[in-house]
């Protein structure tokens, strides 16, 4: 673990135990990948509490983690929302808008001195544009953001249940030898285990948020995998077997 992993540890830490010591709700910035692998590796660390970790949709990458003390509950009327609003940024006049990308809106964004670990997803629809945000910035962005590249846009701000996002997936199937973690995301990116091997090796591989190195890693029935450069896949349980004992296996790959 390096100085700035480190530094991230003691924060959660520090959170955690301001959310046990005085019994409020405390909630951290948005974590990519990597930062939730480091959450998770502490988790024999952090004082009795209940921890969540939620980006705004289902499937999220980026995510907020909650800590709760016993007098919270994510399943009771009283229970504490995350303070995570939408943004949907739209051109003025869609005729005349560029092909605006992730990379655009993004740009925009921490054009505007936004730290990066202020916002959440970015999920660029040919049209539109909704962005998971910490709910205090809000308003400030929706001020003060009026182009996106060349584009003059609107931004509206709502509750990330209000959306229409769905993400779009496509059915990826085949049969593998086994269940390992290699031979699935073969299958996925098309491509070679030994060809693949590499990233899992390299730390480049996620399931559920954590950093997986073994390529004999077993996945489970509705796992969420991701791997650096390549995309993600939802892995569905395999459906049987053919005679020489490979099993029938489908995927959902995000597009």
């Amino acid at each position: 673990m390096n100085r700035e992993d480190d530094l991230l540890k003691r924060r959660l830490l520090d959170l955690a135990n301001t959310a046990y010591m005085r019994g409020i709700a405390v909630y951290s910035d948005f974590l990519n990948l990597w930062e939730l692998n480091i959450y998770h590796s502490a988790a024999e660390e952090f004082p009795p509490l209940r921890r969540e970790a939620f980006g705004g949709y289902e499937y999220a990458e980026r995510q907020m983690v909650a800590f709760l003390p016993d007098a919270f509950s994510f399943d009771g009327e009283t229970a504490p929302a995350f303070p995570i609003r939408c943004l949907a940024i739209r051109p003025v006049n869609e005729k005349f808008s560029d092909a605006l990308t992730h990379r655009d809106y993004l740009g925009a964004l921490l054009n505007l001195g936004i730290d990066r670990c202020k916002l959440g997803d970015i999920l660029a629809e040919p049209s539109c544009a909704y962005v998971m945000c910490q709910e205090k910035l809000c308003p400030f962005i929706a001020r003060e953001l009026s182009r996106v590249k060349h584009t003059t846009v609107t931004v509206e701000i709502c509750s990330p249940g209000e959306i229409s996002y769905v993400p779009r997936t496509e059915t990826v199937s085949g049969t593998i030898p086994s269940v390992r973690l290699d031979a699935v995301i073969a299958l996925a990116f098309g491509a070679s285990r030994s060809k693949l091997a590499p990233l899992i090796e390299g730390g480049k591989v996620f399931v559920n948020g954590r950093l997986v190195t073994s390529n004999a890693y077993l996945l489970r029935d509705q796992d969420l995998v991701s791997v650096r450069g390549y995309g993600k896949f939802r892995f569905l349980e395999p459906e049987g077997q053919t005679r020489k004992g490979r099993y029938f296996t489908r995927l959902e790959r995000f597009v």
